[in-house]
């Protein structure tokens, strides 16, 4: 198993010194550097940031080496973009999952390779810098690209059979990220970790790594469109078996002991939270889907009733102690934060984008939901 002891995460990769988002890819050094996330011994600065104009900065593309991996061997890499060093914008690319031969073979519908993606060229949603409502204008960002079918969680190489043979190294990719984000930004005083689809459900984890890193900064996680998947241990350990899970569970007392059948998706919000009180946990999801009901169906469970699926979820995290701020609105969409509609959904007056403005502010939220809308 891969440790993660408290306040340091040890990864497989490292970040090459090269940063320019014009480096060729064999630039990047190969060899296996194992590296912790440093932490700051700094003072605490209770002095509210002073808030950075400039927001337009470029996304610098970082090549970390070492066992980083994309699914298919090729290489990997993350994004950064340099703005308000005090606030940081920790986000995790979605897309598919795979888990089988079919599913993880080349170009099928459920594996996303989407590492070609350049975020300079995002421009709605919550990348919209000129949007007057945008609560992260003017933050710095590390953006996870998503390219290894494992919701971000994985350590194994796992052959499928029929020539199919998979890198599920997405929890080495991620921690090289986060490795990065401490290290470029070790007096942040607001770290905001969030993701859609995929990318959300490894949200609560790494806003719990981070906070052991960045133990001064104010910690909130924030999963989008990633709330139905429930806790069946067989699932559990089938599906962490072929990932390498076991290799993302952190070395904390709230994690001693557990095995891979422990190890559940809705499990990351109670044991991040209850390894850190201090930090806001939040979810967005939409009650009908279609996506997490294509995914829970997939693996023989039962998608009919998505909305119950959600709440016991909810309910299940709670009922450890762990308060779960929720938004849940109507309807078959899947994600909200990198489009138009995260400005102008609103449920009985109230606004999402105000609702997670009072995330960002540190403000107290209630849970917001849809009971008749269509």
């Amino acid at each position: 198993m891969l440790a993660l002891a408290a306040l340091a995460v040890l990864v497989a990769c490292s970040a090459d010194d090269d940063t320019s988002s014009t480096s060729p890819p064999e630039a990047a050094s190969t060899a296996t550097v194992a590296g912790t996330v440093p932490t700051t011994d700094a003072p605490a600065d209770t002095t509210p940031p002073t808030k950075v104009p400039v927001v337009n900065a470029a996304f610098e593309r970082v090549v970390p080496g070492g066992d980083c991996q994309c699914s298919d061997g090729s290489e990997f890499s993350f994004w950064v973009r340099e703005a308000d060093p005090a606030r940081v914008l920790l986000y995790f690319q979605g897309g598919g999952a795979c888990f089988s031969a079919e599913t993880c073979a080349p170009g099928g519908p459920y594996k996303a390779q989407t590492l070609g993606d350049d975020p300079n060229g995002l421009a709605t949603g919550i990348w919209d810098q000129d949007e007057a409502d945008n609560p992260f204008a003017g933050w710095s960002v590390v953006f996870v690209p998503y390219c290894t079918g494992d919701v971000h969680l994985g350590t194994a190489t796992t052959d499928y059979g029929d020539g199919v043979t998979i890198h599920h190294k997405g929890f080495l990719n991620s921690s090289a990220a986060l490795t990065e984000l401490v290290a470029r930004f070790p007096a942040a005083q607001e770290v905001f970790v969030t993701g859609e689809s995929a990318g959300g459900i490894p949200s609560p984890l790494f806003a719990g790594l981070a906070a052991d890193a960045l133990p001064d900064a104010r910690i909130t996680a924030l999963a989008d469109s990633s709330g139905a998947y429930p806790d069946v241990a067989p699932l559990n350990a089938g599906i962490g078996a072929l990932w390498g899970t076991e290799g993302a569970i952190p070395d904390w007392p709230e994690t001693d002991g557990i095995t891979v059948e422990q190890w559940s998706i809705p499990g990351l919000f109670s044991y991040a939270g209850r390894h850190d009180p201090e930090i806001t946990m939040a979810r967005f999801d939409f009650d009908a889907d279609l996506v997490q009901a294509q995914f829970t169906g997939l693996v023989g469970l039962d998608a009919s009733d998505l909305r119950a699926l959600i709440d016991q979820n909810e309910t299940r995290i709670e009922s450890t102690g762990v308060d779960v701020a929720g938004w849940l609105a109507s309807g078959p969409d899947h994600t909200i934060l990198s489009g138009p509609a995260v400005y102008t959904l609103e449920i009985a007056g109230q606004r999402l984008i105000d609702w997670i403005a009072a995330l960002v502010a540190g403000e107290a939220v209630a849970d917001v939901r849809c009971e008749t809308c269509g």
